[in-house]
């Protein structure tokens, strides 16, 4: 019989995104790889993406990561990508560090991942150097997003701010307009195009369609998430349809 994992997400309460991309992902792995999935989530309240919202929420994330070890998960994610980078630069190891030992502590031990953090680390395994980004959120956080990725190693010649502010309406965008927003974006100098560096902002359907165009990886905080968690459960990093960084090749 394969072998069944129990995939945990810390998610905003207004995120309606998450619980689409990631089982949507890891379902399309089904079909090629006998191991299953089932999904689970813990919320923390945010309604609007401002800073002062998003550090509220992030206070929230410890009482999310207990209540998703009393399930015995066997992977955490924390599925906010802005809120640990509008707190402070390299906030993703202190969060992923600080979750995982609540999860300890709980007798629920299971390793944990921030959107964050994965985005980083999966812009690495692509060897990227020059990147471009479109994020959803208002000018500042995502100055705040783009300095964040910068701190980590990457220059980002081209990025787009598409300020949207409510949550449910990030969540409401339609990825069929992602292809014409990066088509008007300068990509001369970019290695890799992260479509959404937000884990709300509907993009798997178009990543197909922006890697043909621009003939570049493209990668998105859920796919950059998917990623994580696959490494984490120690499983081939493989789903159909996701993109060049769960092709296979990594």
């Amino acid at each position: 019989m394969s072998k069944a994992f129990r995939i945990g997400q810390i998610v905003p309460s207004s995120n309606t995104t998450m619980e689409t991309e990631i089982p949507a992902m890891l379902t399309a792995r089904q079909l090629v790889r006998p191991e299953r999935f089932t999904f689970h989530s813990s919320r923390m309240r945010m309604k609007h993406v401002r800073k002062e919202e998003l550090a509220a929420m992030d206070i929230q994330s410890d009482r999310c990561a207990l209540e998703l070890s009393d399930a015995r998960v066997d992977v955490l994610g924390y599925a906010c990508l802005v809120a640990i980078m509008a707190t402070g630069l390299g906030y993703h190891r202190e969060s992923e560090s600080r979750l995982q030992r609540i999860t300890v502590g709980n007798e629920g031990s299971a390793p944990v991942v921030t959107s964050a953090g994965a985005l980083v680390d999966a812009l690495k395994v692509l060897k990227a150097k020059r990147i471009a980004v479109v994020a959803p959120y208002m000018l500042p956080l995502t100055e705040l997003v783009v300095d964040y990725l910068r701190n980590e190693g990457f220059e980002v010649p081209s990025w787009r701010a598409l300020e949207i502010s409510d949550n449910l309406d990030v969540g409401r965008h339609d990825p069929a307009l992602l292809p014409a927003i990066v088509a008007e974006m300068d990509l001369a100098e970019v290695d890799v195009v992260v479509l959404s560096a937000c884990v709300q902002m509907p993009s798997l359907p178009a990543v197909a369609a922006v890697e043909a165009m621009t003939g570049k990886p493209v990668v998105t905080a859920a796919i950059a998430t998917t990623y994580a968690m696959l490494k984490k459960l120690e499983l081939e990093a493989l789903v159909p349809g996701a993109g060049a960084l769960l092709s296979g090749a990594y």
